[in-house]
């Protein structure tokens, strides 16, 4: 079933050292570049020398020295994942020239590159506290990110699994001696993915693993944007043109035809458009159940940029929703509508009552964000959901810069509201320099 539920896009901050980003349950944010090409700088060389007995003092060195390494590597992937995915989805290439694939695979290899990052800063940090020679790195077996393996399978390993799929497709459409009737051909498609395939919707996206394009494609398990994703680079691959559109809060995909009353033509029970999207055109409280022949042709088809966004927007959800776990209900623009009730805390006691966020989800979901502004970066309800990620991040000067930005593009009435927020965030700004002098005592709203 092709039910795709579709997130209001958020906003992040960014990486320090590794990357950059933050956002809000309902909004967006983020930004990085990098390098193309990488290269291992473990020291493997220096594993090989004599086996004379290590002081402890030599042996700590090395271990630090490879760690580092180590992290440098990653952060390099990082650099060149991110490249890559700006490259893929560049405004000087066509829409039709981007590969939904490549662009995802690329997201899910900087997200890894990430978290690979901070398990070696932990491994270091723990060293450094047992002075442990046990704790040593191997170097790593791969020179680039598109050699990284995620869930034992590097990109082009991934691709070709969509290649496989779409050949089960061809093989099941000769073992029925058929022809390539779309009907005929849908029906293969389908029979490859949910039945031989096992691949299933999950309802409530609460793993991440369900949200990256090389675990929907390990598990089965996957978001319902996708399973979408997954069916058109399927259908690709056999010449099949798949569109899509928003409705609601669905994602419909479709084959486009010059005779839209077939799809809605019922057979066996089911039309064509029902058998691609599933339930959710039969469910009543579903806008999908309104869509017909006619009002199909009204829809406006999303454009690959589109799709990779609206996977964005969903990272960005989740991964807010994860880091401010312990906040139930709070959103990333809540600060802006209780803007005086802040000052008023800040002048009484200093401080600015910041929640508490888990840093690694947070980091993850200005990622996200960041992404998604490279592909709208004049969306205003983007570029705020960002300067408050840099917000909850306590990047004030970053905060005030994109917020600021933010003013120029948003309605009259927005910027209203974040302009008594960003005189806030100038002087918190203002607070932690004066506090990274030395100078005692604090700065108070006039």
């Amino acid at each position: 079933m092709l039910r795709v539920s579709m997130a209001t896009p958020l906003l992040m901050p960014r990486l320090g050292n590794c990357g950059r980003y933050s956002f809000d349950g309902r909004g967006g944010c983020w930004s990085g570049y990098g390098k193309e090409k990488m290269r291992a700088t473990g020291n493997a060389a220096a594993t090989k020398k004599t086996r004379l007995s290590v002081s402890p003092l030599a042996s700590s060195a090395l271990a630090e020295s490879r760690h580092s390494s180590a992290a440098n590597f990653y952060k390099e992937v990082l650099e060149a994942a991110r490249d890559k995915f700006m490259r893929e989805i560049s405004f000087q290439s066509k829409d039709e020239d981007i590969s939904l694939a490549k662009a995802l695979l690329y997201v899910a290899a900087e997200d890894e590159a990430f978290l690979a990052f901070n398990r070696e800063i932990d491994i270091c940090s723990v060293h450094n506290e047992r002075r442990d020679t046990s704790l040593l790195c191997d170097g790593k077996g791969w020179e680039s990110v598109d050699a990284m393996p995620m869930a034992e399978k590097n990109i082009n390993a991934w691709l070709a699994e969509l290649d496989a799929i779409s050949k089960e497709v061809e093989a099941e459409l000769v073992s029925r001696d058929i022809g390539c009737h779309l009907a005929e051909v849908l029906e293969a498609v389908n029979k490859v993915l949910f039945e031989s395939r096992g691949f299933r919707r999950s309802p409530v996206i609460v793993d991440p693993k369900c949200s990256y394009l090389h675990s929907a494609l390990s598990s089965g398990c996957a978001s319902a944007i996708l399973l979408s994703v997954i069916y058109i680079e399927v259908c690709r691959r056999l010449n099949l043109t798949i569109v899509g559109s928003r409705v609601g809060e669905e994602f419909l995909i479709w084959p486009p035809t010059g005779n839209p009353e077939e799809l809605f033509k019922v057979t066996s029970g089911h039309s064509l458009f029902g058998v691609v999207n599933g339930k959710c055109v039969e469910d009543p409280r579903s806008k999908a159940s309104d869509i017909n022949s006619h009002s199909l042709l009204g829809l406006e088809i999303a454009t690959n940029r589109d799709i990779v966004g609206i996977a964005l927007a969903n990272l960005i959800r989740l991964y807010w929703k994860r880091a401010s776990r312990t906040n139930h209900g709070l959103m990333l623009t809540s600060p802006l509508r209780s803007v005086l009730k802040s000052e008023e805390k800040l002048n009484q006691d200093g401080s600015s009552d910041l929640p508490l966020l888990r840093p690694q989800e947070l980091r993850l979901a200005i990622m996200a964000s960041e992404r998604l502004l490279i592909l709208e970066p004049h969306n205003w309800s983007l570029r705020r959901d960002h300067g408050m990620l840099l917000y909850y991040k306590r990047e004030y000067e970053a905060a005030v810069q994109e917020l600021s930005i933010c003013m120029a593009f948003a309605p009259e009435e927005e910027a209203e509201v974040l302009e008594p927020f960003v005189e806030k965030l100038h002087l918190m700004r203002l607070e932690t320099s004066w506090k990274s002098l030395g100078q005692k005592g604090r700065l108070t709203i006039p």
